[in-house]
């Protein structure tokens, strides 16, 4: 009962549209009162037991590694190497948006990073192109959302530490669903925009950029590779990347110096003061739920009501795409993960194979209102108000919605690279 009021407590504070940090706190002051006989020690050693991990530490370096090449120049050698791979090609400079959007994913980990990045730089490139606004934000804005699904990517990370899956697993789940959703983006665009005047195809242009750019290239091939090949853990890697970023950025492409590092730094800081306390409250609310039983008996409740896998595999899904309608990616994961586990378990579908499902989704919530994120980005970065910048992205979100399809009843695009 004290379960399902603490439940009821959180869902009236999301439906008022509370700041997430509150909403996690008075949870936690419940917690602490009810289950806790009012002392604080309660609360301090279960929020030292749930940050007291490994993988965590890879939050705040991924964090730091999109700031350094959003700041920096990394991106803009990205752009290059693709327009002067795509320009012949009908739809040429939307395809090089979502093929930088891509790469740059598999370097940042974040899909803020990614659609700031890239659209600043292709935003007024393809309008100059002869473009369509419409279309010009819709895939900028689209792209951007590849960031949280492709690998490295923090809320991966973050449905892992919640789930308790393996990570590493994670990153290859998210492999051939991400490269799926880019070919589908990208034939898109070539069908849209075969109108829109080509440029030509020079071989010393591409391979001029690619000399440029093959540091930049070559991030995200170290970056997997290195991971894949055991030669270290994810965590690891958000290290190595943070060390290789700022190196490529200081010492080579010479984007900033140091004092532009410490910078780099500062923002990175304030970024992680908002999101690592709801992170922490959030863990440790779940070892809590988990302790009263509440995810195996929301599946339970769920199993009464379907019978059919099929329709529960409906049922979660709609209630992820609301959920992300009204909930930012992160705390969403944190807050609903360990019961659509429950369920998932249940029925039979692999830990792995549900996050990407549970990603997908909430990578669509980050293109619809009221509260998607790359709607709101997009709005500010490119002086569009938001409704305009949705009726852009719907072509995309239709897309992705099929996506969502493919991935949710077929197990194998997900767990291909893993068995």
């Amino acid at each position: 009962m004290n379960s399902l009021l603490l439940l009821f407590i959180v869902l009236v504070l999301l439906a008022l549209r509370q700041n997430m940090v509150l909403i996690l706190l008075v949870a936690a002051a419940y917690v602490q009162v009810v289950y806790g006989n009012g002392t604080i020690l309660y609360v301090v050693e279960d929020l030292w037991t749930a940050m007291d991990n490994h993988a965590l530490l890879a939050i705040p370096m991924y964090l730091v590694v999109g700031n350094l090449i959003a700041r920096g120049s990394i991106a803009d050698h990205l752009v290059e190497v693709f327009k002067s791979a795509t320009d012949w090609m009908p739809g040429g400079l939307g395809v090089a948006t979502i093929l930088a959007c891509a790469f740059f994913s598999a370097i940042s980990g974040s899909s803020a990073a990614t659609l700031i990045a890239i659209g600043s730089v292709m935003y007024p490139a393809l309008k100059d192109a002869g473009y369509s606004s419409r279309f010009a934000i819709g895939s900028v804005t689209s792209s951007g959302t590849l960031g949280i699904l492709i690998p490295p990517s923090i809320p991966l990370i973050v449905y892992g530490l919640v789930t308790d899956t393996s990570v590493a697993d994670l990153f290859l789940a998210g492999v051939l669903p991400g490269i799926l959703l880019v070919i589908i983006f990208a034939v898109h665009s070539i069908f849209t925009n075969r109108e829109v005047t080509r440029g030509t195809f020079s071989s010393r242009r591409l391979i001029a950029s690619f000399q440029n750019g093959f540091c930049a290239i070559l991030t995200p091939i170290i970056l997997l590779g290195g991971i894949y090949s055991g030669v270290f853990s994810p965590t690891e890697a958000a290290a190595f990347a943070v060390v290789y970023a700022a190196s490529v950025e200081v010492l080579i492409y010479r984007s900033f110096g140091f004092s532009g590092l410490f910078d780099v730094m500062k923002s990175s800081v304030v970024m992680l003061g908002t999101l690592m306390p709801i992170v922490a409250v959030a863990l440790m609310l779940k070892s809590f739920l988990a302790s009263e039983g509440l995810p195996d008996a929301f599946a339970e409740w769920v199993l009464n009501i379907f019978d059919s896998k099929v329709a529960i595999l409906l049922v979660l899904n709609l209630a992820l795409l609301i959920i992300g309608c009204l909930v930012d990616v992160v705390s969403a994961i944190l807050l609903f993960a360990p019961m659509m586990l429950a369920v998932g378990t249940a029925i039979g579908v692999n830990p792995a194979h549900l996050g990407i499902i549970v990603v997908v989704n909430l990578e669509i919530g980050l293109l619809t209102p009221p509260l998607g994120l790359n709607l709101l980005i997009a709005s500010r970065s490119f002086k569009e108000r938001v409704s305009s910048v949705a009726m852009s992205v719907l072509p995309f979100v239709l897309l992705m919605l099929v996506v969502l399809m493919v991935v949710t009843f077929v197990p194998w695009l997900s767990l291909a690279l893993i068995e």
